[in-house]
């Protein structure tokens, strides 16, 4: 096969299947983003492909299954090294992969801590949330991304979460651009590569699906 097939089992609104689909639209790679049916019923081929955890995104290359984001945008790092993702230091690389993983264990928790509240949101959930954000803004300083000058590992890994601030700031009563300016000044630079932009939903539309899913689960 001269050129490779390249799938991902992915769902819209999911941050971890757009942090795929930026990895592989900085790589300028095509691919097909095959939409999954979580409700209704997923696919034979998700569950074949990723049968310990079930979930998108899966990414095929000629077939062979990938599963967890992070690990796949570091394979996509690995396979196409150019633009390299992650900085050429063995040092830098191994700070960016902390603060992925940082990222991993941290925000989307903490933010689904305030959106799936039901009543009036903890106090500690908000203040949770928003020093985890104040960390993220140390770590980012004074640079345009993580990496420094350029975009790479750690802004894909973080940037598509940030498409469900809108439902957690306006569950949770605050908004991350008085609490955090860093971190939204970051995210408009973000959303200004079309790598990122072509993919990362609408925030109203994110606020919208969070509002059935609260609905679905009985919360509202």
């Amino acid at each position: 096969m001269s050129k490779a097939e390249l799938v991902i089992l992915d769902y819209w609104v999911s941050p971890f299947c757009l942090r795929v689909k930026i990895a592989l639209n900085e790589k300028g790679l095509q691919y097909e983003a095959r939409p999954e049916d979580l409700f209704g019923g997923k696919s034979e081929l998700l569950l074949k492909s990723n049968p310990i955890y079930q979930k998108v995104p899966v990414f095929l290359h000629d077939g062979k299954p990938l599963c967890e984001s992070t690990i796949i945008v570091s394979y996509i790092d690995e396979t196409w090294s150019s633009p390299p993702l992650l900085p050429s230091c063995p040092y830098g690389r191994a700070q960016a992969r902390f603060w992925a993983d940082y990222i991993d264990k941290k925000v989307f928790d903490a933010s689904g801590n305030i959106w799936r509240s039901k009543g009036e949101v903890p106090v500690e959930a908000k203040k949770e949330f928003i020093k985890i954000l104040k960390q993220l803004e140390e770590a980012l300083g004074d640079k345009d991304y993580f990496n420094g000058a350029t975009f790479g590992f750690v802004d894909i890994i973080a940037i598509p979460l940030t498409c469900w601030f809108l439902a957690v700031e306006k569950i949770g009563g605050f908004t991350v651009a008085e609490e955090c300016p860093k971190i939204s000044s970051w995210t408009k630079r973000c959303l200004q590569r079309e790598s990122v932009a072509k993919v990362v939903p609408d925030p109203e539309k994110v606020y919208e699906f969070v509002l059935m899913f609260r609905k679905m689960q009985g919360i509202d």
